[in-house]
């Protein structure tokens, strides 16, 4: 495998690599592959319009072909966050204006590339804003195949297809997940539960662990706290939503009225009646067990706390 740049002249860039990640990586077979940390590229849902792909300019990679705006990781970048910046690059996606679900990585060794998908929070017209795109749509889902993909888009489209009606959430029982382990916490109900909300931010989980297609899920998560806990805010979650650049947090705060069992039987259950896949986050075996019945999926406090921690 070596990394060499653009070669002089190269329309991708004319005037050198912008960035150290700007750089084919070439396999000893000879395959080229764009980034020499890794490529990302965004797919953007929008419930109305479809998913946004950019018609590639002849002189691309796969020139002609409709794929996903993206470009090549910087060194140390996150996937997500190269993502959104390639596609604010490519496409004007404005900031904020999606919320990541889960992302898909296809790791050939020597490099590696991931498929982002997106919520569109705040609908955006797309806008050609470099001159690797032809043209910039959304497609309906049920009409991408009827275009000339990217190859690599169009191995992975069917399993993305295929995940785009998924929406997850974990649903957490912040009583039994903070009383898990001996912190003190008892001293300070609330200072515990907003410790336990701001780690819950970004949440993401493996989807092994929710039965799913892809790589990391990034759900929605409900903390369902009581007491004494009831008093804490969600600044914390709005914070952390405005710097990882989308519209909204993906953590909502339950305040429970009355028995905190009740309160998360109740979530699940509105959750579930949405549609969503829920999965529930307790030790507690009767409510694990009431929350199986109102069809959400279990998991301990412990296997929280361990991802949590890694």
């Amino acid at each position: 495998m070596t990394v060499v740049p653009p070669a002089p002249g190269e329309p991708r860039r004319p005037e050198g690599p912008r960035n150290p990640g700007d750089a084919w990586v070439v396999a000893d077979t000879g395959e080229r592959y764009w980034g020499r940390f890794g490529a990302a590229g965004l797919l953007a849902v929008d419930t109305t319009r479809g998913i946004l792909l950019q018609h590639r300019v002849s002189w691309s990679h796969f020139g002609g072909t409709w794929g996903l705006p993206g470009g090549a990781l910087h060194e140390g970048e996150s996937a997500i966050v190269g993502a959104i910046r390639e596609a604010q690059e490519e496409a004007g996606v404005p900031d904020g204006a999606v919320r990541p679900r889960f992302t898909s990585v296809l790791d050939l060794g020597i490099w590696s590339y991931t498929t982002v998908v997106a919520d569109v929070r705040s609908p955006f017209d797309p806008v050609i804003s470099d001159p690797e795109s032809v043209a910039l749509e959304w497609v309906p889902v049920d009409r991408v195949d009827e275009l000339p993909l990217h190859p690599g888009f169009g191995a992975a489209w069917p399993m993305l297809r295929a995940q785009l009606d998924v929406f997850p959430a974990v649903v957490v029982d912040g009583a039994n997940v903070v009383g898990s382990v001996p912190d003190g916490w008892w001293k300070d109900r609330a200072g515990a539960a907003a410790r336990l909300r701001d780690r819950l931010a970004g949440l993401a989980v493996p989807a092994d662990d929710l039965g799913l297609d892809g790589d990391d899920w990034y759900p929605e998560v409900a903390l369902v706290v009581e007491g004494r806990a009831r008093d804490i805010g969600t600044e914390a979650a709005e914070t952390g939503a405005a710097e990882a650049g989308v519209a909204e947090p993906a953590l909502a705060v339950v305040r429970a009225e009355a028995a905190g069992d009740d309160a998360i039987v109740a979530e699940v259950e509105r959750r579930v009646a949405g549609a969503q896949r829920v999965l529930a986050v307790t030790s507690d075996r009767e409510l694990q067990a009431r929350v199986e019945a109102a069809g959400a999926q279990v998991r301990s406090s412990g296997w929280l706390r361990r991802l949590l921690d890694a």
